[in-house]
């Protein structure tokens, strides 16, 4: 018993160095700021009662519920609301299975901040699929994605921010990529009918959005990056410095390779002929995956901040504390923020960069500050229906 006891003293020191840590991240941070606004919102509205407002709870409730299974997780129990007992005692699903439904929303204009395109389907029986969740933080709101989890597919585009200082809307191109890609996705899900699912070949659908998004005259350039599930296998097409990463175990195993001329100068994709601006120069493969492993996808915005040990820590705690999807990537989407808007954060960006160097303590002269950009992270569980 004293054994159990000490066991379960450490367990909760773990769990208070994890939370501690957890809210001192600049998302956490966001969300108590949002909460507050909430609060005094709903005073203002002339609520004298002593309950706390109606958005205020919904907001704990939500947190209290994420914090509830970080805690099990670490305590090594299993949720609750994870469980269902088919009458005999067992459950009878894992709780990495159960994915939340999706509402799908097709914002490829207009002035919305987000330029996500999801869509409400249940993925097909097939050994393996993507649970898949995204965080966006924009900066000038010249990313663009969509997470289609049915087919098994994620894109991301990043509008080339050199087209803002000539008066075009440097995000429109990439919107018009993802906005194709999404359709083309879309009609490939749909024409597989009642039989086994056709996977998605990444480098057909970038080729495909490529040709629809020139046609439609679309200002301005993009770099993209695709990645689909094939089986066993993650595909990929990728041109420029959009990327993806996969983890198991907390490590990398596989790291999408940036294209770029020179330093912030990425491969590109436009309504222009010739060069670098055709899609049959993308960066493709595929490189095998198993249940448990972690895909990363995102924009320089994520890349050019969050060293690659980085990612694999965040990965790490994140599955250690049990995260879902959404939890993992507003974590890392958080994390890159912070960076960016640290001036003397070292960040991969300013180990490229000649533009301000400062010496160490070693007196070696570096570059420390982050890049404010657009943060577009999209992460995805593979997950085993068997």
């Amino acid at each position: 018993m004293e054994k159990l006891e000490r066991r379960m003293r450490q367990a909760l020191i773990k769990v208070d160095e994890r939370v501690a840590r957890i809210s001192k991240m600049a998302v956490v941070e966001k969300s108590k700021k949002m909460l507050q606004k909430l609060i005094e919102a709903d005073r203002r509205k002339g609520s004298k009662k002593a309950e706390k407002p109606p958005a205020a709870v919904k907001m704990l409730q939500l947190v209290h519920e994420r914090v509830r299974n970080a805690l099990f997780h670490a305590l090594r129990l299993v949720p609750l609301s994870c469980l269902r007992d088919d009458g005999h005692g067992e459950v009878s699903f894992p709780a990495s299975a159960s994915a939340s439904q999706r509402t799908e929303t097709e914002d490829v204009g207009g002035d919305s901040p987000r330029r996500d395109l999801e869509l409400d389907a249940v993925p097909r029986p097939r050994a393996l699929w993507m649970d898949m969740a995204s965080c966006y933080i924009p900066d000038h709101d010249e990313d663009a994605f969509f997470c289609h989890p049915a087919a098994g597919v994620i894109a991301v585009a990043d509008g080339v921010g050199g087209y803002r200082k000539r008066g075009v809307d440097a995000g429109a191109f990439a919107r018009a990529l993802i906005a194709s890609a999404f359709a083309e996705a879309r009609r490939a899900f749909a024409a597989e009918g009642s039989g086994a699912p056709v996977p998605v070949c990444p480098y057909a659908l970038l080729r495909g959005a490529h040709e629809a998004a020139a046609r439609s005259l679309a200002p301005g350039a993009s770099t993209a990056a695709v990645v689909s599930l094939d089986g066993a296998t993650l595909r990929w097409a990728c041109v420029g410095d959009s990327g993806f990463a996969v983890l198991r175990g907390g490590r990398i195993v596989h790291r999408s390779t940036p294209q770029q001329h020179r330093f912030n100068c990425p491969y590109q994709l436009s309504a222009a002929d010739g060069g670098d601006s055709v899609a049959a120069d993308a960066d493709v493969g595929g490189v095998p995956v198993v249940a448990g492993d972690v895909v990363v996808v995102g924009t320089d915005g994520l890349f050019d901040n969050v060293f690659d040990v980085e990612l694999e820590r965040l990965v790490r705690e994140g599955t250690e504390l049990g995260m879902s999807p959404q939890d993992m990537a507003d974590d890392i989407a958080g994390t890159a923020l912070q960076v960016s808007l640290g001036w003397l954060a070292h960040s991969p960006s300013s180990t490229c960069s000649t533009e301000s160097w400062r010496k160490d303590e070693d007196g070696v002269e570096r570059f420390y500050s982050g890049k404010v950009d657009d943060i577009t992270v999209v992460v995805a569980f593979i997950v085993s229906s068997i």
